[in-house]
């Protein structure tokens, strides 16, 4: 083997152990899970021009639910990890699932669906340079959807 592919392969060995070291690194600031909680991570791709994307946080239950529309209720909080500044997310004491109970027709079965919890969070900004971390009890998941604006704006008209 020449010197050059030596060179080459221990580049890339380091950029590797660099990266991987990195991933697990950048959980540091974030304090671990509580009793009954767990700790979910959303590592965002790098995209071009990021400002144009947002995130959205979907937290519940898989569920087998009736024609009804289901939520639960609950608080979910800012935080910021001590000595680092970056935020966080915590979901605190949730109630229900609460229902609409209409009646819903006689031959329609229970579905399996996302039981949302009911959340006064907006959208976040896309950065790919942090992971969104969110702590949520045990038997909730945590889903996510990417919203992206188009380049083009309109302009209001005034009345």
């Amino acid at each position: 083997m020449t010197h050059t592919a030596k060179l080459l392969i221990a580049n890339f060995l380091f950029l590797l152990s660099a990266a991987v070291f990195a991933a697990a690194d950048d959980m540091k600031p974030y304090p671990p899970a509580e009793q009954g909680y767990k700790r979910m991570v959303i590592r965002l791709q790098p995209l071009d021009n990021e400002a144009n994307h947002k995130v959205e946080l979907m937290i519940g239950k898989t569920m087998k639910v009736d024609c009804n529309k289901h939520w639960f209720l609950g608080q979910l909080s800012e935080e910021i990890a001590q000595g680092w500044g970056f935020t966080y997310f915590k979901l605190g004491q949730v109630t229900g699932p609460a229902s609409t109970r209409m009646a819903c027709p006689p031959d329609q079965k229970p579905q399996d669906s996302l039981v949302k919890l009911q959340s006064t969070q907006g959208l976040l900004a896309y950065n790919s340079k942090l992971p969104v971390v969110v702590y949520v009890p045990n038997n909730f998941e945590v889903h996510y959807r990417i919203w992206t604006a188009t380049e083009k704006s309109a302009v209001a008209k005034s009345e």
